[in-house]
């Protein structure tokens, strides 16, 4: 679960490229105090003595995310010392994420993936990467090259995403024009950012809505990025805010995962039963009487956007219950059939 929050100036690829870069590098790993001092991303707010606890929060998901992306994070217990987090090292071996040697390309795959690099910014460390490095084998961290080398150019987050982030490390208010599923226009919002997170793989702005010309923050709310469905204008400046928005955030979607349950039923050997089966937090509730279908119970955020997956599989899953989802799935699939008919 990737965060931005007004504490943090690193775009979240950044530090998450940064890490898995400095992890690479070192045969023997690092610790947890290397890594939050020297790594972009994080070396920006660590505080030498001081308390990092949150700093520290945000490297566990980090971990979590490389760890979902397929990136082999291992941990490595210091000689003498078993046990003891703080001296627990952290490293990505070089063989367990280098491409099998079985594995070649032709001529034609070789310049097909030389036209796929040519989008990503430039084949060497950044300077930012060659200072932690530096600093790396400064601390007698032996840093073995060449290590990858490439910065993603290539954005694939929603367009509200840098506005967003921008206001967020500037604090200011925003508005935008957000659509709600059901709705049929959009309504202009005032909020005061909070968070900016990626849950499940969509970005969501966590803020506290105002009345507009107001300085009274309201409730904090949850948006997701994919429903501003216009531009992002930024207004006046505002206080920081206290804490650790990003955790509040990613804790209270959790929260919401965790409360919201839908049943259904998925036809055996299908491609519905495989996908859904796999999902975080799946329960098998067995066999239906007849033996054709299996019962599920699914953990989600948001109802419309599980609505729209489920319809995705057509006849191969029936929604039980709620019976919002279960309505919200029929409209959708009434919808297709009408404008397909």
């Amino acid at each position: 679960m990737a965060v931005s929050s007004a504490g943090s100036r690193v775009p979240v690829e950044e530090r998450l490229f940064s890490l898995v870069l400095a992890l690479l590098a070192t045969e023997t790993g690092l610790t947890k105090s290397e890594i939050l001092s020297t790594v972009q991303g994080y070396r920006q707010r660590y505080k030498p003595g001081g308390d990092n606890a949150n700093l520290e929060r945000q490297f566990e998901r980090d971990k979590d995310d490389i760890r979902e992306l397929g990136v082999p994070l291992e941990t490595v217990d210091t000689p003498g010392d078993a046990g003891n987090n703080q001296t627990l090292r952290y490293r990505i071996p070089r063989g367990a994420y280098e491409l099998p040697h079985d594995i070649s390309f032709t001529s034609e795959e070789t310049t097909l993936l030389n036209l796929a690099a040519m989008v990503w910014r430039e084949g060497s460390l950044s300077g930012e990467s060659r200072r932690a490095l530096l600093k790396l084998r400064s601390l007698g961290v032996s840093a073995d090259e060449p290590v990858l080398g490439y910065a993603p150019r290539v954005r694939l987050r929603d367009a509200a995403f840098e506005p967003l982030n921008t206001a967020l490390e500037r604090h200011l208010v925003v508005r935008f024009p957000y659509l709600k599923p059901g709705e049929d226009a959009a309504r202009e919002r005032e909020v005061v950012p909070l968070a900016l997170v990626q849950y499940q793989g969509r970005w969501h702005l966590s803020a506290a809505e105002t009345a507009f010309g107001s300085q009274v923050e309201g409730a904090r709310k949850m948006f997701l990025l994919r429903r501003i469905v216009g531009a992002v204008t930024a207004g006046r400046a505002v206080p920081a805010p206290e804490g650790d928005q990003a955790a509040l955030a990613l804790a209270g979607l959790e929260e919401l995962w965790e409360s919201n349950l839908a049943e259904v039923e998925v036809l055996c050997d299908t491609d519905a039963a495989t996908r859904l089966a796999n999902r975080r937090g799946t329960e098998d509730a067995g066999l239906t009487p007849d033996g054709g279908a299996r019962r599920l119970r699914l953990h989600y955020v948001d109802g419309a956007i599980l609505a729209d997956e489920l319809a995705g599989f057509g006849p191969e899953v029936l929604v039980v219950a709620p019976p919002e989802l279960r309505a919200a799935v029929l409209e959708r699939l009434e919808r297709t059939e009408r404008d397909h008919g």
